[in-house]
């Protein structure tokens, strides 16, 4: 379906680029508010997070994941392909929505960047196959502000008069995201349990900077259903290392969390993996990641 979704679109975007309705050249698609300014067009929320902090006024960002979306799950519309193609950047990670990477393939391989590319990932599986990396970088603050960075680079090198307001828009962001990795550090430092375990594995990366192993009850996908053995594996492990808390998230179901939380005597709480906005949400990237820092701090008994 998201091959035949992609095909259908091709014609109608290869028409869009040529003329618009008057038959004058286009200028792309334009912006939510009906203005003509440029425009971003970024796969899931952190993504459009970082992009309006860089961008600022100067682009439109288009979101192709809708609040209380599940973006491993996304499948493109037409219209959505058409605004693939018709972006001035598409922002997105690699391997992490197979859709996305479809469509930047066949409709955006000039003018897309996967933000994951500069940075150093860790393997999907640390035991098995060493190939396939982890997709959630965006959990490590200092990775959100080194994508901020790389979005700051690419809009500069294609707006150079704009590129002092993206370099300040940058600081800012990076200033931002260092203060966050300072409360992580300082906040997370002395903790009862260093094993966190979580519903499904997107907290590597979080783990990785501040000192934590992780445990999913599922591997990367959220909504794979973990077996009678896995589940008592994660079980067993509760019990011996005396876990107290067990991880779940907003955007997926949390049953399979609560049961074993309800089976060992843990408590559940929600972990955030930032993947995407709960509808009618007002919460930004900050603001979820002091929650996950406060959430953490109980769960794993810091003091």
């Amino acid at each position: 379906m998201k091959s035949l979704l992609i095909s259908l679109a091709t014609a109608s975007v290869a028409v869009a680029a040529c003329t618009s309705a008057s038959g004058s050249p286009s200028t792309g698609p334009q912006s939510t508010d009906g203005s003509s300014r440029p425009t971003i067009v970024a796969a899931f929320y952190p993504l459009e997070y970082a992009a309006r902090a860089v961008g600022g006024d100067a682009y439109d960002v288009i979101g192709l994941t809708p609040p209380g979306g599940e973006p491993h799950d996304l499948e493109l519309s037409a219209a959505q392909v058409a605004q693939i193609a018709g972006a001035d950047l598409v922002l997105y990670v690699k391997g992490y929505q197979p859709a996305v990477d479809e469509a930047v393939a066949q409709q955006a391989a000039d003018h897309s960047l996967d933000v994951s590319a500069g940075l150093t990932l860790l393997p999907a599986a640390p035991d098995g196959d060493q190939t396939a990396t982890d997709p959630h970088v965006w959990l490590n603050p200092l990775n959100m502000a080194a994508i901020g960075t790389a979005v700051t680079d690419r809009l500069s090198s294609s707006a150079p008069d704009d590129s002092s307001a993206f370099t300040a828009n940058n600081e800012r962001l990076g200033s931002e995201m260092a203060a966050l990795n300072e409360q992580f550090t300082t906040g997370l430092a002395s903790c009862r349990s260093r094993i966190m375990v979580v519903s499904h594995e997107a907290f590597a990366y979080l783990g990785s900077a501040y000192g934590f192993t992780q445990v999913g009850i599922s591997g990367l996908s959220p909504d794979a259903e973990p077996s009678p053995a896995r589940m008592r594996d994660v079980a067993d492990l509760v019990t011996r290392e005396g876990v107290t808390t067990i991880y779940y998230e907003t955007l997926v179901d949390p049953k399979v969390a609560k049961t074993l939380a309800d089976e060992t005597g843990a408590t559940s709480a929600v972990l955030d993996p930032i993947e995407g906005l709960v509808a009618g949400s007002a919460e930004s990237y900050p603001t979820m990641m002091a929650s996950n820092l406060a959430t953490l701090r109980t769960g794993q008994g810091c003091t």
